[in-house]
């Protein structure tokens, strides 16, 4: 997969570190490197920041460190990751974004191009498994070279899909070297300002990369075209599928930026007009139509002539390009759709069956919902939550809404969410002395994603009573459906309690459960 090939090439540009939090379509890439190099640091983080920040340190101490994360994982980690370019590096960092589009497995289609674009560093967006492979030892090369984190950004089709890759020698992991010189890793208003503009000079050095980058090449008619196709990143494989080797139409493949401007200019001074073609949100378009004026025929997604949302495929493109065909897959005929549902034997399904027994006895009762499989609870049957917004928004919505005068307000938020940025929200709670019920499903996992570890397993009562939950308002019960009685009288006493409770049912997730159960049998 193009994860695997991010990961190898990480190892083998000799890294010593990958810090990440476990998001679909990056996930795989730590699950690699956790299975195939033991030498490198891969334990799972509690959120994006903390990785982004462990990364960091081990830059200051010389090594090579790889971040990994989902795009909407870019916003946790958004205040450390900006600020990182200030900082610089010392030890090479790579930031790998793993965009959605199609919002597959995701609240938003963000497109993380932006985030490097807004923090002023070097991008990287591969077009296949080769170059995401390839990529990771330039990137590292480029980081140290240019003393910044470069952000490595690749989307659901390319993390997912397969390839071969030919791999090179490994090189090995860098030396202790802890940086020296203090002044530009303490940011105060002094040195960060004088840091800012070591930052803003580099930018010529960016542009200068990306305009002589062996991941920036042209292809398709060498000469005067009526159409040029500037294609960035996996959009690259779908333009050369529909228009072979030998179109006339010429092309300028993407995959580092800042954009590089000379050779766009070039393609619009031997081009009729230009269309650009990119997964995601329309980043290079706007870019482009500033390099070319407003005069100059640009097409695109803005333009419609490429869909506006959703990810770019082989056909949208074709029919961009004047191409009717048939559609590859046909078109589904009597087929119902089957939406995702909780694992029977889940122990998420017994908490809202009580959950909803529960508040059906108050008419005003409202359940703030939260990321993570458990999420499924808003789908028939249970019908059972009425927000999902991001990471850890659970509680603090539960929270407004309390000191707006809903009540019962009661939060759903799994145990690796909680960790993640729940915690917070319950100390602001704590602090206020809010009238909620937070019901924390342990499942002793991060299950959504796969099964990875959970960074609170076997702390959470530990947790809230130091965040100053009363100890007789922390409850620990197991969500099986003998237990029914006692987890609904639970639920109503702590509804009652004019103040922050929370309920803790727990039960090991069925699908990890049952990989060990079959685990077991296979060493007997």
């Amino acid at each position: 997969m193009g994860d695997e090939a991010i990961a190898l090439g990480a190892i083998d540009a000799g890294i010593s570190g990958v810090y990440a939090y476990p998001g679909t379509p990056s996930t795989e890439i730590t699950e690699f490197i956790q299975k195939y190099a033991p030498e490198v640091r891969s334990r799972w983080c509690s959120n994006e920041k903390t990785a982004m920040e462990a990364a960091l340190g081990m830059s200051y101490a010389g090594k090579r460190a790889l971040v990994c994360m989902k795009h909407v994982g870019m916003n946790v980690a958004a205040d450390a990751f900006v600020n990182s370019a200030i900082t610089g590096v010392n030890g090479g960092v790579v930031v790998l974004a793993a965009d959605d589009p199609s919002m597959h497995s995701s609240q938003n289609e963000q497109d993380s191009r932006f985030y490097g674009r807004f923090a002023m560093i070097p991008i990287l967006e591969p077009s296949s498994q080769q170059e995401a492979y390839d990529m990771m030892s330039y990137a590292f090369d480029l980081s140290e070279k240019m003393r910044v984190p470069v952000l490595m950004r690749v989307v659901t089709r390319l993390a997912h899909s397969r390839a071969g890759v030919a791999t090179k020698a490994p090189i090995a992991q860098n030396g202790l070297n802890p940086e020296t010189e203090r002044t530009h890793w303490v940011l105060l208003p002094g040195n960060a300002r004088r840091q800012y503009a070591s930052l803003v000079g580099k930018q010529s050095d960016f542009e200068a990369s990306a305009e002589s980058s062996p991941y920036n090449t042209f292809a398709g008619n060498m000469g005067e075209a009526k159409l040029g196709i500037v294609a960035c990143g996996i959009a690259y494989n779908y333009v050369m599928e529909n228009i072979g080797a030998k179109s006339d139409i010429a092309v300028l493949k993407v995959s580092q930026y800042p954009l590089p401007e000379a050779q766009i200019k070039a393609l619009a001074a031997r081009c009729e007009s230009i269309m650009v073609a990119e997964d995601g949100q329309p980043f290079a378009e706007e870019l482009v139509a500033g390099m070319v004026g407003c005069d100059y025929p640009l097409l695109g997604r803005l333009t419609g002539n490429l869909p506006r949302m959703g990810e770019l495929t082989p056909d949208c493109v074709g029919k961009a390009l004047g191409k009717e065909g048939a559609k590859p897959y046909g078109t589904a005929q009597n087929v119902v759709a089957r939406p995702p549902a909780l694992c029977q034997g889940c122990g998420h399904r017994d908490v809202y069956n009580a959950l909803n027994k529960v508040a059906a006895e108050y008419p005003d009762a409202r359940i703030f919902g939260d990321i993570g499989c458990y999420t499924l609870g808003a789908l028939p049957p249970f019908r059972a939550i009425d927000s999902c917004v991001d990471m850890g928004a659970s509680i603090t919505m539960a929270k407004g809404a309390a000191d707006a005068g809903v009540f019962p307000a009661i939060a759903v938020i799994g145990d690796s969410t909680f960790t993640h940025s729940g915690m917070t929200g319950l100390l602001d709670a704590v602090n206020d002395n809010a009238n909620i019920t937070v019901i924390i499903s342990d499942n002793l996992t991060t299950a959504m994603t796969g099964g990875q570890d959970s960074a609170g397993t076997n702390k959470f009562e530990a947790i809230c009573l130091g965040l100053g939950v009363e100890p007789e308002h922390v409850k620990v019960v197991v969500p099986i459906a003998k237990n029914m009685e006692e987890i609904t009288r639970i639920i109503r006493e702590e509804i009652e309690y004019k103040g922050v409770s929370v309920i803790i049912p727990r039960r090991e997730c069925i699908q990890t459960l049952n990989r060990k159960l079959r685990q077991k049998r296979a060493n007997k």
